[in-house]
């Protein structure tokens, strides 16, 4: 029942994330074959140590901390998906605090590992779903004049031409 209604509600939502960071996928999401199969199940990111990650969607910690040597920090999104960020150096967060997406959620170490599993366990592909984040064209006035402030950056969807404002 909770599977069904997080699938619902994934597909009543809109999905247009915020990145985590703003770099260039270094490892694209490569599917498995079956479960246990190998493949990437996210997207990973080469940074500079110390890079601030945020959070991607609204939602709720589900899990903070060292996984075999490695930090990791898990989201519930509002969306019913489940967003992991790894690698990283350190996150102020635990289980039950609430994330705004945009938020700092961690710094990295040199790189970050972003993940999305739905309801069932089973990887997103996180490519279409991840906007980037972009500036809107303005005039300038020349002279003694001071100019007002730009307007807040947009964030343009992968996956279509939908955008929202990012501020």
């Amino acid at each position: 029942m909770i599977a069904a209604v997080a699938l619902l509600a994934a597909s009543l939502l809109p999905t247009c994330y915020l990145p985590p960071v703003a770099a260039p996928v270094t490892v694209p999401f490569a599917a498995p074959a079956c479960r246990f199969c190998p493949g990437h199940r996210g997207v990973a990111y080469r940074l500079d140590h110390g890079t601030a990650v945020t959070a991607a969607s609204s939602g709720v910690v589900t899990f903070s901390g060292v996984v075999a040597g490695t930090r990791y920090l898990v989201v519930l999104q509002a969306d019913g998906l489940r967003a992991t960020y790894g690698l990283l150096s350190e996150s102020p967060l635990s289980g039950g605090d609430v994330v705004v997406a945009g938020a700092v959620v961690g710094s990295s170490t040199t790189g970050l590992y972003f993940g999305l599993r739905d309801a069932l366990d089973a990887p997103v592909d996180p490519t279409p779903l991840l906007g980037r984040v972009v500036g809107r064209p303005r005039l300038i006035p020349v002279g003694a004049s001071t100019p007002r402030a730009a307007p807040p950056p947009r964030v343009r969807c992968a996956a279509s031409d939908r955008s929202f404002s990012a501020g």
